[in-house]
């Protein structure tokens, strides 16, 4: 775009949806965000689904989002970010966290980097680094936390040594869990008890680092892990 008065070149504004259960959160980021021409918030919305009808409505460039929202507060972000990996992959997300976590940064960017980043939110305070943070991953770059950096680095070949250690049956449950099954239904299928599936399935878990806020959540993180291991 060009200004008319010096024919200078003018860059347009990083449309951002913000996404936060917080009300205080979000009109803080927004009145942060007001201070500068260079991000311009289209709307802000405080769960999953407001903000996914947003990104259809609005076409946004980067959604800011928190992890933990509604309707579960568990990684509604993350699942943000997968969501709009397949269905928007011109949009960014960038994750924001009251508290740094390597395995969540690993989560989001497992199946690609481009346009995905995470903040602390005591960082969002600093504007200069918001704004640049902000306009790399709507340019398609990866802007991760140096705080996470090398726990992100350790965290994946943590979990990439943990799938060498499963045993020959547990790669097999792993399998069945990542095709969507449920623990009776692989009982049933490969002829085990209930009782010893769900040992199983608990020692997988444990081995991968998965630790558990619900039990959907920890077979949709193993999921993503095994799936990982079987691109080619």
């Amino acid at each position: 775009m060009a200004d008319r008065g010096t024919g200078a070149s003018v860059t347009p504004p990083v449309r951002v949806l913000l996404a936060d259960d917080s009300y205080l959160i979000r009109e803080g980021l927004e009145r942060i965000l007001a201070l500068t021409d260079d991000i311009e918030v289209v709307r802000s919305c405080e769960d999953e689904a407001s903000t996914m009808a947003a990104v259809e409505e609005l076409a946004p460039n980067v959604v800011l989002t928190d992890v933990r929202m509604p309707p579960t507060r568990t990684d509604e972000g993350l699942r943000i970010a997968e969501r709009l990996r397949t269905s928007h992959p011109e949009v960014g997300v960038v994750l924001l966290s009251q508290t740094p976590s390597a395995r969540i940064a690993a989560e989001l960017v497992r199946h690609g980097a481009e346009r995905r980043g995470y903040l602390l939110k005591d960082r969002v305070g600093d504007l200069p680094e918001l704004i640049e943070t902000l306009q790399a991953v709507a340019a398609g770059e990866c802007r991760i936390d140096p705080t996470l950096v090398t726990g992100l680095v350790q965290t994946l070949d943590h979990q990439a040594h943990a799938l060498e250690q499963l045993t020959p049956r547990q790669r097999e449950l792993l399998a069945d869990v990542a095709q969507g099954k449920s623990n009776q239904a692989i009982a049933r299928d490969r002829f085990l008890t209930l009782r010893a599936v769900e040992k199983h399935v608990s020692e997988i878990f444990s081995r991968l680092g998965i630790g558990g806020d619900a039990d959907v959540s920890r077979r949709v993180r193993a999921t993503l892990i095994y799936l990982d291991s079987t691109r080619t």
